[in-house]
Parts: structure tokens; sequence; C-alpha cells
């Protein structure tokens, strides 16, 4: 790996720490949980649904930068900066919209892209008899619309005119927590079965990707402050072991079209993505209990624990449709330089660099 990629190849792993640590501190804030645990997971899903849709378009980024396949043999490394920028209808959602149960609050409130300003006021009542059990503010957004998510991947050119893309990022560990991401794409060339195909400026091809990101983010709720008349809680388990996962996974079919002149290359691309987040918690989480005497109250002890099962499988609504983009490429001897600008519900710029043979 020669300086320059192995310089850009930092760069890209420095911005997956950065922008992750900041992701993994936004959910220190996580006093939502305090309700039953169906109501705590519809509002995260709520919370979280910008930046894992936005993550998703920019994993569907960067993948192609011609539509020619390398010959037998050839190959590249490039490394790709993919900026998703997430629309302002996203910045807030209406909690009423949510259908809570045991959680109280109504209006907008911002979500994790929104204005970094305290949220609406949530209130947990126990479902039984309406007793107020905790009430706080939701969390406030970070005011970060546009997500950076970098790429790294090598293309290896294959029998019948079909190139194979790997993209591998190691598990990394950030902040207690840790990421990792991986993908493989193919390039078949449709062009090659035209006659006198070599004659064309231009090339068309089939291109399908799938990229997956895996990311275990702590997240810390301690007991509450506990009222006046109850006896102080001595928990007998370990609330430092809260964890939430999450795989972030973005599909990505394309024809692909490029016009190839000497140094320059102008490329496009329209097609189907489609991009889907599950989560799930483990470890052990606090919540206040409904206590009858001597006055009804809420109280935190040993049977207010929750394992994180309770919440069960949690998802981010998907996000599919049409997709299209249109960038150009500069290769001077075996480095290239490519940028280009997707179309789609959340729009992507990318840009990048790269070295490649044959």
């Amino acid at each position: 790996m020669n300086k320059l990629t192995a310089k850009r190849f930092g760069t890209l792993l420095s911005t997956i720490l950065l922008f992750s640590t900041v992701s993994f501190s936004q959910l220190g804030n996580v006093d939502f949980l305090k309700s039953v645990p169906a109501d705590g997971a519809k509002f995260l899903q709520a919370y979280m649904a910008p930046w894992a849709n936005a993550f998703g378009a920019g994993l569907n980024g960067g993948w192609y930068n011609t539509a020619k396949p390398h010959k037998l043999g050839g190959f590249d490394l490039t490394t790709s900066f993919n900026v998703t920028m997430i629309p302002s209808s996203f910045d807030k959602f209406d909690i009423s919209t949510l259908k809570l149960t045991s959680l109280t609050g109504s209006g907008l409130t911002p979500s994790i892209s929104g204005p970094n300003t305290a949220g609406q006021q949530l209130t947990f009542k126990d479902p039984g008899t309406g007793t107020t059990l905790a009430s706080y503010t939701a969390p406030p957004g970070t005011g970060w619309k546009i997500i950076p998510v970098p790429t790294a991947q090598i293309g290896i050119g294959l029998p019948f005119g079909t190139e194979l893309k790997v993209r591998y990022i190691p598990k990394l560990k950030i902040k207690n927590g840790d990421i990792s991401l991986w993908g493989v794409g193919v390039v078949h060339s449709l062009l090659q079965y035209l006659p006198g195909n070599k004659l064309l400026p231009f090339d068309v091809s089939l291109f399908g990707g799938y990229t997956k990101l895996t990311g275990n983010i702590p997240t810390n709720l301690q007991p509450g402050t506990p009222q006046a008349y109850t006896t102080p809680y001595v928990a007998t388990t370990s609330f430092n072991n809260q964890n939430l996962n999450m795989n972030v996974s973005a599909l990505n079919v394309s024809l692909l079209a490029s016009l190839n002149v000497p140094v320059l290359t102008v490329y496009g691309g329209i097609g189907y993505c489609k991009t889907k987040t599950e989560m799930a918690f483990s470890g052990n989480f606090p919540t206040p209990g409904f206590v009858a005497t001597p006055l009804p109250h809420s109280e935190y002890n040993n049977s207010g624990v929750i394992t994180g099962d309770k919440f069960g499988k949690m998802s981010i609504e998907n996000f599919s449709g049409m997709r299209a983009n249109i960038g150009i490429r500069i290769k001077m001897a075996v480095i290239t330089i490519h940028a280009d600008y997707t179309k789609a519900q959340y729009n992507v710029f990318s840009t990048g660099l790269g070295i490649s043979f044959r």
C-alpha cells in the first residue's frame, strides 16, 4: 500500500471513529426506556430513524466509478467518502403517532438529527392505576443532518466480463463499543453481448451490491432518585452491561453506463435501493414500579429490573425506492479520482480516490 493510499485509509478510519464516538455519546440519554419495554422500543425507533436510514443510503454509495469491469486479473483499491443529507422533514416526529400505552406526551419532539434543544415532556404512568412513576424530557437532537459514511473496497476482474467488489473493515473498538463493516458487489458487462462493442466509447453493465454495518453501542440507564418515604434501592445486579446492537444493511441494484474518453470518464446509474436497520438491547435495565403504601408511588427495586431481550427485536422502517446518480472520474496513470451525486429520498454526494490496473 503506497503512502497516499495508506493516508486515505487512515482518514477513513479516523472518520468512522470520530462520528461513531459522537453517535455513541448521544445514546447516553435513554430515560425514555423507563417505561414498559414496548413503549421504549417505539420511541427509540422513531428517534433513531433519520440516522439509520442515512447510514444505509451512504452504504449504497461509492460502489462504482465506471460501468467498465476490470479485465481478467485487473484490480483496484478505492476509498470513498459518502455524505448523506437528511431532509428537514425528518428533524422531528410526532409523539402521538407512536401509539404509546404507558408513556404520555404530545407534540413534535426532535429526532436524533433534529435541533439540539430539549424534547417534549414525557410521563410514565402505571398502566393499572395511572400513578405517575417517572417524568422526564425526551432527548434533544444533535443538529447533525449531514452524515459521513466512508467505505473502502477492492475490485477484481473475473472471466466473462465480470468484476467482483469486496468491502471490509474489521471490528474497531470505539468508546466501550465497536463497529465493523463488510460488503460484496458484482459488475457484469451487458455491452459484451453486442457485436463490435470494442469499437464503442461507452459501456453498459448491471450492478448489484450489498453492505452491512454492525455496531455495538453502550447505553447508560441508572436507577432514579428515590422518593423521601421509599427505601433506598440497593441493586443486586449490575447496570454497567447495557448495550444496543445495531445492524444496518443496504442493497443497491442498478443499470450502469459510462462514457470513456482519455483521462475522463462520465458515469451514471439508475436502479433500486433498499436499507434496513435492526436493533436489540442486552444487559440489565432499571425501571420504576408501582407501590401502594404508604401512599401510591414509584420505587426502584429488583422486580423492576428488566433484561434487554424484553424490548424485543426492533426495526427501523425500511427505506426502499429508486435511485439515480451521475458522476465523473479522472484517471492519471493508475491513480483515480471520482465524484458523483445520487438523487433519492436521502441524497448522497460521494468522492473518492483509488489505484486501478487494467
